[in-house]
């Protein structure tokens, strides 16, 4: 596409955009009377407009019914989560029997490494990225230490290369395959929350499958973000939050994936609860776990409504809209943003500072977010973009992150920013 800095174009793009409705679905921050440029959707999505009523759905149900709107409400609670199989499926590319939604991300991670991390004394190791998020460097560290073995020995970490910003994708593979029979899973954050780098799923997956390894993927950051084929990419496991690009709120239900030839495997080791225990016989309150040969089987307690519901009003959105559309979209907005920065960054040549972007321009190694290192420029830079009504990410110790998200941003929030930057660069 041929972009161009000016209000103009970008009112053309939103006039031509298909999606350009759905902005009015969700609530746009308003800060002092001033509506806000959002682009911190890849931490919180904004709240659907729908949500309220979702939730006040169940809210009236149970008012009505008690107990009994486990069977009688609108949307019965007993197999509430029943609904996420198909959609969810969709935006994941996997099989409803491989999907199921619930508990928070962390908590989703650690019960599937209990399946799949299973060390011996020959093949004990982990390898994941350098500075993946926290949540995944506390969780690895601690499954490794349960087992009784030394994270600094057991857990292999990727970097990328002295002066490089990324992690090459043959480091992957060599790291890999240097492993070999040592390696037990690989588990890495499946879109780099830092700088935006998508890692090749696939290729990853086949490198660990060839030297008996487990694979599987934290997708925080690929939900609702990137196309996923976790199914025909042959993952074992995958686990995501719903609160970033699947707009589910502050906290909101996570999601798992299990490859349908381990949910035929009842045999395999996990933490039981009894809403993994078949439902037929649920009820019949037996000694003796008998696992749900689904995703399903890693549920440790029945579905918590609430939250549900405010995921049930975005997926709702995600499943009339689909994800070919969004990845358009996606690809034209952030392509046009990361246009705006280096039209920007053009004006600073011949200074001591400029704007870096981190971000892979390859699309198929990148999604909606575009991370930009600001060289020279303290916090202060962050602080008067945001007083101007950006809402953006700050990383210490020059980072800004931002994802515009074409469900709700439009291209002259992309271009108004340009316009916030520029005067603030000035400062």
């Amino acid at each position: 596409m041929n972009y161009q800095n000016s209000l103009e174009f970008a009112r053309q793009q939103d006039e031509q955009d298909e999606l350009k409705d759905y902005r009015n679905k969700f609530y746009i921050p308003v800060i002092d009377g001033k509506e806000t440029i959002y682009f911190t959707g890849n931490s919180l999505g904004l709240q659907p407009k729908s949500t309220k009523d979702y939730i006040n759905i169940e809210l009236e149900d149970w008012a009505k019914w008690g107990v009994e709107g486990h069977f009688h409400g609108r949307n019965p609670w007993f197999a509430y989560h029943e609904m996420f199989a198909a959609p969810v499926a969709k935006i994941v590319g996997a099989l409803p029997k491989e999907v199921v939604v619930m508990n928070n991300l962390t908590v989703n991670l650690n019960l599937l490494l209990v399946s799949f991390y299973r060390p011996t004394p020959q093949r004990y190791k982990i390898l994941c990225e350098a500075k993946a998020f926290p949540s995944d460097q506390y969780a690895l560290e601690m499954q490794v230490k349960s087992a009784g073995l030394n994270p600094d020995e057991a857990i292999i970490e990727i970097a990328p290369r002295e002066g490089e910003r990324t992690i090459r994708h043959e480091d992957i593979i060599s790291a890999i395959e240097e492993a070999g029979d040592t390696l037990a899973c690989v588990m890495i954050g499946g879109v780099n929350y830092f700088t935006g780098q998508v890692f090749d799923m696939k290729a990853i997956t086949e490198a660990a499958h060839k030297v008996g390894a487990n694979c599987g993927f934290d997708l925080a950051h690929g939900a609702g973000n990137i196309e996923l084929k976790l199914h025909e990419w042959n993952v074992d496991f995958a686990c995501w939050c719903s609160y970033k690009y699947l707009n589910s709120g502050p906290g909101g239900v996570s999601g798992a994936f299990v490859h349908e030839r381990h949910c035929n495997n009842t045999d395999l080791p996990r933490f039981a609860g009894w809403w993994g225990h078949d439902k037929d016989s649920r009820f019949l309150m037996e000694k003796g776990f008998q696992p749900m040969k689904s995703a399903e089987a890693w549920q440790m307690s029945n579905a918590p409504i609430l939250t549900m519901a405010a995921h049930k009003a975005s997926i709702d959105i995600f499943e009339e809209v689909g994800m070919e559309k969004l990845l358009k979209k996606q690809k034209a907005l952030s392509g046009y943003l990361e246009f705006i920065v280096d039209n920007i960054n053009a004006s600073l040549s011949g200074t001591d500072k400029s704007l870096e972007i981190i971000t892979p321009r390859n699309w198929k190694e990148r999604g909606c977010q575009v991370s930009v290192i600001a060289h020279g420029y303290g916090k202060d830079l962050f602080n008067e973009l945001t007083n101007e009504g950006v809402i953006s990410d700050w990383r210490e110790p020059n980072a800004i992150r931002m994802a515009p998200v074409p469900l709700y941003n439009s291209f002259e929030d992309v271009y108004r920013f340009g316009q916030i930057l520029s005067n603030a660069l000035k400062k």
